[in-house]
């Protein structure tokens, strides 16, 4: 079977599934599994090169929805006639529906099943041990300007949970919220996550965060409680999202 991932967390999502040898060909932004690092590239995710995907006669194109501007990619694969499914995930739970539903496709059902229930047992071990009487209060920065951040429907709301930690915009009822400098001032948490999506820990610049106005008053920037994570852990809906959860209960545990 030849397949092409056109999204960084679908590429990782069948190397949990141990079906890496499938792929031949995955978008620009995909870096892990090392072992994906010489396939083919196809263009970043935002704007698929479809005569790179039509060249490499895949089988299955893995698509996806989670970033805003891919529906031309689903567009382009319709009117080729490009075999594709579309992985659009925004809570944990989805993402165990969609591990089992990549090992439909790629004909291994009961791999996928005992991944799937692998996945979802992680999740039940890291709920059990949550101590909600420390529960302190935390902001995750998507990006800095406009400022984005997840709302209650995102992952990152129940990753937070499970860290021990809430969400400063859960109540927010949808999955990516467009706010301010003031506002997030105004909620005062106890520590800020900075995962802008698409850039690398050693490009973000939290001296920047710290300088915006009145924010020095703060307490997660009186306490240093500012946090440069890795976005690969944190910002995609991949099975790698428990090596995120481990991190942050870490954090939260100091």
């Amino acid at each position: 079977m030849r397949v092409v991932s056109i999204c960084p967390s679908n590429t990782e999502l069948v190397e949990y599934l141990g079906e890496i040898h499938k792929l031949v060909g995955v978008d620009d932004y995909s870096d892990h599994p090392p072992a994906i690092l010489d396939l083919s590239r196809v263009g970043p995710d935002l704007s698929i090169d479809m005569n790179k995907v039509e060249k490499l006669k895949p089988d299955l194109v893995l698509a996806s929805l989670s970033v805003p501007g891919m529906e031309k990619n689903i567009e382009e694969l319709e009117r080729r006639r490009i075999p594709f499914i579309i992985l659009n995930p925004n809570s944990l739970e989805e993402i165990a529906q969609d591990i089992q539903t990549v090992a439909e496709a790629l004909g291994c059902n009961e791999k996928g099943e005992i991944k799937a229930k692998a996945f979802r047992q992680k999740l039940l071990d890291y709920k059990r041990q949550v101590d909600d009487s420390k529960k302190q209060s935390l902001y995750w920065e998507w990006w800095p300007k406009p400022v984005f951040t997840p709302g209650g429907r995102n992952w990152l709301t129940e990753i937070s949970t499970l860290a021990g930690c809430y969400n400063i915009f859960e109540t927010a009822d949808q999955a990516s919220v467009q706010t301010d400098w003031e506002e997030v001032q105004k909620r005062d948490p106890d520590h800020i996550c900075m995962v802008w999506v698409g850039v690398k820990t050693e490009k973000m610049r939290p001296e920047l965060v710290i300088r915006r106005p009145g924010w020095e008053s703060m307490r997660s920037i009186q306490q240093g409680n500012i946090h440069v994570l890795e976005e690969s852990l944190f910002c995609r809906p991949s099975p790698r999202l428990l090596q995120g959860i481990e991190k942050l209960t870490q954090i939260m545990s100091k």
